[in-house]
């Protein structure tokens, strides 16, 4: 027998702070659980006594009439340990690819490099910018003014580059027809002769 979650108020504010990263308002986490926001403290605080209790690595803080999902001070030495070794990790193909969009179309958003590979490149992106390799470069003047990112100077060292203009030039691609087009157009030219 499948075992049923129960989906409680205290399991969605969990899942939206953690989901999100950032402080979310207490108007929107009061909305999405259908509740006052009057009602957020008491439930913060049992969400927070509950993690004491456990001697959880995480809690939940009041950021103005905001709330985030943090860590314990007390774990920093354990994340930045996991933090370094994940930026010297080696870097996957999916992020050797949005490297190489970024750096020949800079600055480019995240719809942009997902459009060119086909795929949702949001974590990516993420992973890149905690590498330093890849940084925020304002927003763009259209609608949603979605965030425009940018190669690094870290990235230049990483790659041993004094600028982007020493980028090889990129090769390029010759489709099959018009490959036919020219064989036909040097066929009809011999013929004529």
């Amino acid at each position: 027998m499948e075992h049923q979650l129960t989906i409680n108020k205290t399991a969605i504010i969990e899942a939206v702070l953690f989901a999100c990263g950032e402080p979310v308002p207490s108007s929107r986490l009061a909305e999405v659980i259908g509740s006052d926001e009057n009602e957020l403290p008491d439930i913060i605080r049992s969400i927070n006594d509950r993690y004491q209790k456990d001697g959880s690595g995480l809690y939940i803080v009041t950021l103005g009439k905001s709330w985030q999902l943090c860590t314990r001070k007390e774990f920093a030495p354990y994340i930045r340990a996991a933090m370094e070794s994940k930026k010297s990790a080696p870097l996957s193909n999916a992020a050797m690819e949005v490297l190489t969009i970024v750096a020949y179309n800079q600055p480019v958003t995240k719809s942009f490099i997902e459009h060119i590979r086909g795929v949702d490149s949001s974590s990516v992106v993420n992973n890149l910018v905690e590498r330093e390799l890849l940084e925020e470069s304002g927003r763009l003047d259209i609608p949603g003014k979605p965030v425009a990112y940018k190669t690094t100077e870290n990235f230049l060292r990483c790659f041993e580059l004094t600028s982007l203009g020493d980028l090889p030039p990129l090769p390029i691609i010759q489709r099959p027809h018009e490959n036919n087009d020219e064989q036909e157009t040097e066929s009809s030219v011999s013929s004529e002769k």
